[in-house]
């Protein structure tokens, strides 16, 4: 069901970009907040042959300066998930929480 509904986004994604260079016309906040959703496009099982637009887009934004810092500043950051869950507590709060 993911995988579907993340398609779907995809293809409209896809869609909005058929005639512009960003999501919004001009760069803007939209491309720097779908960019982070984009970047793990094998992940969510898709591919962005299938989305001409999309990866130009894609491929567009990955080449600009600030996403590049933005990436490595976030790959700096970024803990394994051993490493984050070291500690009982944290892993308690992060996998064990039920809806009440």
């Amino acid at each position: 069901r993911y995988t579907n509904e993340v398609n779907r986004l995809y293809g409209v994604m896809n869609r909005r970009l058929a005639d512009r260079q960003f999501l919004a016309g001009d760069y803007s906040i939209a491309d720097m907040a779908c960019i982070g959703w984009v970047k793990p496009h094998k992940r969510q099982g898709q591919s962005l042959d299938d989305f001409p637009n999309v990866k130009r887009w894609f491929e567009a934004m990955m080449a600009r300066p600030a996403v590049e810092r933005g990436i490595r500043a976030g790959e700096e950051k970024r803990l394994s998930i051993n490493e984050m869950t070291k500690d009982r507590d944290a892993w308690n709060l992060l996998f064990t929480q039920k809806a009440r």
